[in-house]
């Protein structure tokens, strides 16, 4: 008997992805519930060639559901996930509520597996913010060979970043440019067709915005808390895919060379770096793929033992929806639950 899911957020952007992947690497899943507000009821969203009706969240029984994946925003998710997990259903939260707390994993498969073991002080288990969680699958096989010591990134984050709502502006905007329209700023600080905004999520008192602090703690506590690292996060014109410049010091010699060959065999990471027009990968490439691509590897002359390269991955997938997909399958791949329906 196979398991039974529920997906909160499923009419979102990645709520919807979401149950793309499950339905495309086959999760053993008996039953899919596709969970949104009550405003959201009846709308149908796709699983495979299935078409399901969302159900509303704030009267939905988790009690014989085994693996909740929740996609519905921090407050969401502060309010629900305890809920559910005492239930006795594992919720994976893509939001920022639950990855700073010492009983919650925050977890990257290809990264830090083994801290997956912790989910069941509270039945959550977190997904990294979607910048991070490309970051940490490349810098993770070079820091296990050569020791990273501090790491320097500038993000470029799609638009889908932000959501449907992101999406419809540059849309909006930059049909409103060929047309001579007037341009509407909403949900950007700035106009973003045709421009670049270095400003994600709320500024804090240190000058620093809230995205690039998680990034820091993000990869503190997946990774290694002796890493340091400083990020600078700009909203670009795209609408799928986060591009990153990454540049890194590590306490072991690395050449570009050595670096290229370690990530070709790394879990999650591919490499397009052949040093010639076009020998990169870039964020239009990434949409719709599962891979890390890494591109522009190169030693730093600078620094004593430091890279520099360019990482680019589908925002939505490994950044979001993948990842969440991939911690329900290291679930079972470790046998840490089993169909409750089986089970009673």
């Amino acid at each position: 008997m196979g398991f039974k899911l529920a997906v909160v957020g499923a009419t979102g952007n990645v709520g919807r992805e979401m149950l793309n992947i499950l339905e495309e690497r086959g999760f053993p899943a008996d039953e899919v519930v596709p969970l949104a507000s009550r405003r959201s009821m009846g709308t149908e969203v796709s699983y495979g060639d299935k078409t399901l009706k969302v159900r509303a969240l704030e009267n939905y029984d988790f009690s014989d559901t085994d693996i909740c994946l929740m996609s519905a925003g921090g407050t969401v998710s502060k309010e629900y996930s305890p809920r559910i997990g005492r239930q006795g259903c594992v919720v994976i939260d893509n939001s920022s509520a639950w990855r700073y707390d010492q009983d919650v994993p925050l977890i990257v498969p290809e990264v830090n597996p083994d801290a997956i073991d912790g989910f069941s002080k509270k039945n959550i288990i977190a997904n990294p913010n979607c910048s991070t969680a490309q970051l940490v699958v490349a810098l993770k096989p070079l820091h296990d060979i050569a020791t990273i010591r501090r790491v320097v990134v500038s993000t470029y984050q799609s638009v889908s970043g932000a959501g449907k709502a992101g999406m419809d502006e540059l849309f909006e905007q930059t049909r409103a440019v060929f047309v001579a329209d007037p341009i509407s700023v909403k949900k950007f600080t700035k106009r973003i067709a045709f421009n670049i905004i270095p400003h994600i999520d709320v500024f804090m008192e240190d000058g620093f915005t809230k995205e690039e602090w998680k990034m820091v703690a993000e990869t503190k506590k997946i990774l290694d808390p002796k890493i340091k690292l400083t990020a600078t996060c700009v909203r670009v014109p795209v609408f799928i895919g986060h591009s990153e410049a990454v540049n890194i010091e590590f306490e072991k010699p690395i050449s570009a060379d050595e670096a290229r060959e370690i990530l070709r065999e790394a879990p999650g990471c591919l490499v397009v770096d052949k040093r010639e027009d076009g020998g990169y990968v870039t964020p239009y490439e990434s949409a719709g793929e599962d891979a890390t691509y890494i591109s522009r590897i190169r030693e730093d002359p600078t620094v004593e033992n430091g890279l520099a390269m360019w990482v680019v991955s589908d925002n939505l997938r490994k950044g979001a929806a993948l990842n969440a997909v991939q911690i329900a399958e290291l679930l079972l791949a470790r046998d840490l639950i089993q169909p409750r329906k089986r089970a009673a």
